[in-house]
Formats: C-alpha cells, sequence, structure tokens
C-alpha cells in the first residue's frame, strides 16, 4: 500500500517537472518570436533616411533654409542691366569727389540712336545704382549732341510706350526720371511730340494727383 502510494507521488512530481519544462520552452520561443519583428522593424524604419538623403525629393528644393525663391539671386536681371553687364552701353561710370559723370568710349554724337536712346529710355525704371545713374545722364547727354532732332523724331513711337511705362511706375524716382527725360525730349523734337502726348497725359495726370493726395495726407496727420 505504501509502495503504491510513493508511486503515485513520484509520477505525480514527473507530470508537474514536464508540464514546467514544456512551459519554460514555449515561453522562451514566444520571447524569441516577439524579439524578431523589433530587430526587422529598426531595421525598416532606419533604413529610408540614408536613402531619402541620397534621393532628396523634389519638395526640398523649396526649403526656404537652401533656396529663397524670393531672394535677389532667384530673379532674373532686367534688360537694361544684362545688356549693361554685356558692354551694351557704350560708356562707363566714373565716380569723382563732388558728383559722377560718365566716359563715352567714342563721341556721342558718332553713335546711332537706334537702339541706343530707346535702352537708356528702358533704364529709367531702374531702381538699382549704377543703373539709375547711367540711364538718366546718358539720355540726358545724347539728346545733346548736334543732329539729335533728326535722329529722335523717327524713334518717337517706339519712345512713348517706354517713357510711358516709366510715368505710371509706383516709384516715385522712376517717375521724376521718366517725367525729366519727357521734358528733354520735347526740347529737342518740339511740335514732333504733339501727336504723341494724347499717350502721356492720362499717365502724368493720374500721378501728379495721386501725389498731390498723399501729400494732402501727410499734411493732415
Amino acid at each position: 500500500m505504501q509502495k503504491s502510494e510513493c508511486q503515485r507521488g513520484v509520477q505525480l512530481r514527473n507530470r508537474v517537472t514536464d508540464n514546467c519544462d514544456q512551459r519554460t520552452s514555449s515561453s522562451a520561443q514566444i520571447k524569441q518570436r516577439t524579439t524578431v519583428p523589433q530587430s526587422k522593424s529598426l531595421v525598416s524604419t532606419s533604413s529610408p533616411e540614408p536613402a531619402r538623403k541620397l534621393h532628396p525629393r523634389p519638395s526640398d528644393k523649396l526649403n526656404p533654409k537652401t533656396i529663397n525663391p524670393f531672394g535677389e539671386q532667384s530673379r532674373a536681371p532686367s534688360a537694361f542691366a544684362a545688356i549693361y553687364s554685356k558692354g551694351g552701353i557704350p560708356c562707363r561710370l566714373v565716380h569723382g569727389s563732388v558728383k559722377h559723370r560718365l566716359q563715352w568710349e567714342c563721341p556721342p554724337e558718332n553713335l546711332p540712336f537706334d537702339p541706343l536712346l530707346i535702352t537708356l529710355a528702358e533704364g529709367l525704371r531702374e531702381t538699382k545704382h549704377p543703373y539709375t545713374f547711367v540711364s538718366k545722364e546718358g539720355f540726358r547727354e545724347l539728346l545733346l549732341v548736334a543732329g539729335a532732332p533728326e535722329k529722335a523724331v523717327p524713334l518717337l513711337p517706339r519712345l512713348i510706350p517706354v517713357l510711358k511705362a516709366a510715368l505710371v511706375h509706383l516709384d516715385d524716382e522712376v517717375f521724376e526720371r521718366g517725367l525729366n527725360a519727357l521734358v528733354q525730349l520735347s526740347v529737342v523734337v518740339g511740335p514732333s511730340l504733339n501727336d504723341h502726348l494724347k499717350h502721356l497725359l492720362t499717365s502724368v495726370l493720374c500721378k501728379a494727383w495721386e501725389h498731390g493726395a498723399q501729400q494732402k495726407q501727410k499734411v493732415e496727420s
């Protein structure tokens, strides 16, 4: 009787031991299965980063830290600035102690007005130095040469739209340069300008009214 009970106790302990070993092995397998996907997930999340650096997205080009689409470098130069930088204007600016002046490569009377006078008129819309001075002074000096009336009158149909663009400019200094150029041109060509004044008077009157309104607002404030 005692032997049978002892045998049963031994068998029960063996079963408990086997069950514990099975549970231990199964838990180890579960842990191993769960750790493997984690390592894969780490690899998958870290792998696109170097690929992104090697192959930048098109949207990265618009990153303001690298490229400013509104910066000065991205803006194309004006027609006058491009011609001036290529030496298309046959004069250069000489800086003096009191005031600046132009030095022409050859006497201005020997230069063709077409297209030089029109190009200088287009430069009146510039707002940066030295383009502002070169266009303003070059236009004035070119109209002072001998034979200027005969050379300038045929160009009036092309000059008037260019001067009008300066007269309707938002910058007051550009408007002033355009108005001075129109006065200089009228002195040279005389009555030949009358037929074209109707295209300019509206712009001049609108700008004068706008300037008067601004001055009135400053006084009242």
